[in-house]
Formats: structure tokens, C-alpha cells, sequence
């Protein structure tokens, strides 16, 4: 009998850009969703075109709006599982909710749980997500889980100019592994702040460990959000006599006012990867450096469809 293996790539259009990359690297034609909204603000979809036996994989960073976003993604997974698909991924580079992965205090929820309890019972079998918040949440889901690492192609752009005075520095201890793994990789030195967060969203400077004196310094971290922690540690950072700071980071959530915050601050370059929509952001931050996933998720995506590993590409 002739196999109708196929690959089809949906967008569930909350980064539209990404998903129309994804299906350029991987030569295939981008799968056709019909989505309309009742007068009362429920979401309806259509999948346009036959997915049966089809290997599927759905592309939907649950950025702003993060709940409609994220409600698009289960049903473009229901829908494509009743469909008969052969397989649903659903990619996921930016995961929301994944900063609420346990209890700080008591009558708190677990949402990084409940989400990932939503997204396997929607009919995803497999999930790829981009540097999560905290690589432990990959236990909450009961589906295979690949975890990409954006580091490798920040510091391969970086590894293009002259680092000989540089030192990498993480924002926060709890940043440390993914710095001294960044470090590694450019062989250059860590250096960390130690930060406290007194609420959501703010943060105090409690003090640097590590030689940043007449450094450059290249910030990493996985989310840049209200910008509060980033514009803190570049003051620290200057106020201890680092040169140039340059800011590394994921996922560029940009919540209001980081941009401004970045703009007015002592943060000379930024580099980010486009987890999330990024145009208008470029053009509201000048010194913003875009880095596309699409040749790491869509070799991702050929490695799965081809049952090969995927952990190869990070050794």
C-alpha cells in the first residue's frame, strides 16, 4: 500500500511571522484555518484542508492577548484531533503561565499545571517549547516534551565580534545554570547579581558577584517584561564600572512601560529571538537585534517527522 505520510504546519496566528518561516525553511505550504468569532466573543475554527494520517503541528506562542491565544491553541488541537491528524504538536516557544509553577503562599493556583493539564487533554501528543521559564515544568505534562535552547543561536550571533574584554552576567541567582552554560559556550567569565523581589514585577539590587569593572557585560535571561530587572542590573553594573551593556534574552514580552524603560536606560545593544511578534517592537526600540527560530523549531519539526533525534542538535 503507498504511505500518505505528510507534515502540515498550522498557525494558530498569534505570530503569524514565525509560522510563515517555519513552513519556508521546511519547503512546505502553511495549512488553512478558517477562524471566526460569535457576537459574544467565542472563538470558532475550521481546519481548511484534509489532515488525515497527517503528522500536524500547530504554531502558538500564548503571548498578548495570553488567554485568547492560549484558547486558540486548544481548539485549533481539538479540532485537528477529530480531524483524524495522525499525530498534534503543538509548538509553543513562548509559554504562558509558566512564572506560576508553584505555591510562594497559601490559597495560591499551580497555572503552569492546569495549563499543561489543558493542552494534553485538548489532544496534543508532543509539545516543543523554547527556554520555559523553569526546565522542571516539563514533569507537569504526561506528553513528550521537547525543550529548545535559544542560547545556541544567541551566542552564535555574538560569537561574531570581538569579545576578548567581555564577561557574561546573570540577572538573578536563579539564572545562574542558563548563564554559566551561556559563558561556556563563548568562553568568557560569569558574574551575578543578586537580586530580591519583593512583589510581581519589581526588583531590588542587593549586590554583583564577580569582576564586571571595565567589562562589557552581556545580560542573559530568558524573558525580558516590565524591563524593571534588566534597566536595575545595567545601574548596577554601571555604577561598578562596566563598559557596554548588551542584553540577551529569549522571549521579548516587552510588557508596558519596558520599552520606554530600555530606551531612557544605560543598555546599549539588545539581541532577542522572535518567540513572540516582533516588528513592532524594532520599531519602537532601535537598538533591538532580531534572531529567528525558524531554522531551530523547523529542524525540530524534520527531526520529529522523521523520527530522529532531536537532542543531536544541541551536542
Amino acid at each position: 500500500m503507498a504511505s500518505d505520510k505528510r507534515i502540515k504546519i498550522f498557525s494558530g496566528g498569534s505570530n503569524p511571522e514565525l509560522a510563515t518561516e517555519i513552513c519556508r525553511y521546511l519547503n512546505v505550504p502553511e495549512g488553512r484555518i478558517f477562524w471566526n468569532t460569535f457576537a459574544d466573543g467565542e472563538l470558532y475554527c475550521r481546519i481548511e484542508e484534509s489532515v488525515r494520517g497527517a503528522d500536524t503541528f500547530i504554531i502558538q506562542p500564548t503571548s498578548r492577548p495570553v488567554n485568547e491565544n492560549l484558547m486558540k491553541l486548544l481548539i485549533v488541537c481539538d479540532a485537528l484531533r477529530r480531524a483524524s491528524a495522525g499525530s498534534v504538536t503543538a509548538v509553543v516557544p513562548y509559554f504562558g503561565y509558566a512564572r506560576q509553577e508553584k505555591k510562594s503562599i497559601g490559597r495560591e493556583p499551580i497555572t503552569a499545571k492546569l495549563v499543561a493539564n489543558l493542552i494534553t487533554t485538548a489532544g496534543a501528543g508532543r509539545l516543543i517549547v523554547v527556554d520555559i521559564h523553569d526546565p522542571a515544568l516539563q514533569g507537569f505534562f504526561d506528553i513528550p516534551v521537547d525543550h529548545l535552547s535559544a542560547g545556541y543561536l544567541l551566542a552564535g550571533h555574538l560569537a561574531k565580534q570581538d569579545l576578548t574584554n567581555s564577561v557574561v552576567v546573570s540577572p538573578d541567582t536563579g539564572g545562574v545554570h542558563r548563564a554559566r552554560e551561556f559563558a561556556k559556550r563563548l568562553h568568557l567569565p560569569l558574574a551575578i547579581v543578586d537580586k530580591r523581589r519583593p512583589e510581581a514585577n519589581k526588583a531590588v539590587i542587593m549586590n554583583v558577584i564577580g569582576e564586571v569593572g571595565n567589562k562589557n557585560v552581556i545580560i542573559i535571561d530568558d524573558m525580558i517584561d516590565t524591563a524593571g530587572t534588566l534597566v536595575g542590573v545595567a545601574q548596577a553594573l554601571r555604577e561598578r564600572g562596566a563598559l557596554e551593556i548588551t542584553a540577551c534574552c529569549t522571549h521579548p514580552v516587552l510588557s508596558d512601560p519596558a520599552i520606554e524603560r530600555i530606551n531612557a536606560s544605560l543598555v546599549n545593544k539588545m539581541i532577542a529571538t522572535n518567540s513572540l511578534p516582533i516588528s513592532e517592537r524594532c520599531a519602537r526600540l532601535s537598538m533591538l537585534e532580531p534572531i529567528s527560530l525558524a531554522p531551530l523549531i523547523g529542524e525540530t519539526i524534520q527531526r520529529i517527522f522523521d523520527k530522529r533525534s532531536v537532542s543531536e542538535l544541541f551536542t
